[in-house]
């Protein structure tokens, strides 16, 4: 009897530690892996999903300029005012001696035509007669360019500006350019009188038809040209040279905007 008491005791014992054991796995087996072993069916999952909102990023584009309240009305003022100012700055430095002659940018050159006569007149020993023909087409541009400020001044006030934002946001010398090719025409016929008066004060005709007299009789051509209308051509190409130039200083230096329409026109223009 006592032998069968002890064996049931052991038999309890092994059970109860086979139990303690199977929950011991039951729990690392759960911790580890997320199974539940007394639920299978259902096995929790240890990880967490996280969702991460993307929000799509929208290119950004560069901010248009801001003309703020300028009406073309008042842009076209400030473009007239610009080129109004390049004409006045520019026609008093081309009027001053040397102001065509020692300044290359608008230095007036023999005639293309002509070129031929310097070549051969320095040939000749007669270089300083042909220095002297090219000194004297400048002269006379010098003497001519102060007639045309008031040519130029009528032409920019008539002149109407048909696009007149685009022309503010575009090249340094847009308006310039504008300006040229709506009034080039009439700038000539206008003050071709002028050049050809002032060929005439200052005594280039007289030497280039005694250098161009002498280049035939050595060569036997006959060679002529027209040397007002190339005098006018060059003296208004020069002018606008100038007023480029001052056009601009006025769009891209904030000091020579010396009046309130250009500094808010052309302060607008600065973001371009």
């Amino acid at each position: 009897m006592r032998k069968n008491i002890l064996f049931a005791a052991a038999l309890l014992f092994s059970i109860s530690s086979q139990a303690q054991l199977l929950d011991i796995i039951k729990s690392t087996v759960k911790t580890k892996t997320g199974v539940d072993l007394d639920n299978p069916s259902k096995p929790k999952s240890s990880t967490t999903t996280t969702t991460t909102n993307t929000t799509p990023i929208t290119p950004t584009t560069a901010s248009p300029v801001n003309l703020g309240n300028l009406t073309s009305t008042q842009i076209s003022s400030g473009l007239k005012e610009a080129l109004s100012l390049g004409v006045t700055d520019g026609v008093k430095k081309l009027a001053l001696t040397d102001g065509f002659f020692k300044n290359e940018a608008v230095k007036i050159l023999m005639p293309e035509k002509l070129r031929k006569i310097d070549t051969t007149l320095r040939s000749l020993g007669m270089g300083s007669l042909a220095d002297e023909g090219v000194k004297l087409l400048n002269r006379a541009a010098e003497d001519a360019v102060t007639e045309a400020a008031p040519i130029f001044t009528k032409a920019i006030t008539s002149m109407t500006i048909t696009d007149a934002k685009n022309i503010l946001l575009s090249s340094d010398n847009a308006a310039t350019n504008y300006l040229q090719t709506k009034t080039q025409s009439q700038l000539f016929t206008a003050f071709q009188p002028k050049v050809k008066a002032s060929l005439g004060k200052v005594g280039a005709d007289t030497v280039w038809k005694n250098l161009i007299s002498k280049y035939n009789t050595f060569t036997g051509q006959s060679v002529t040209t027209d040397l007002n209308e190339y005098v006018t051509t060059e003296t208004i190409n020069g002018v606008f040279k100038m007023v480029a130039d001052k056009e601009s200083g006025i769009r891209n230096t904030p000091a020579m905007r010396t009046t309130s329409i250009l500094q808010k026109v052309f302060g607008a223009q600065d973001g371009k």
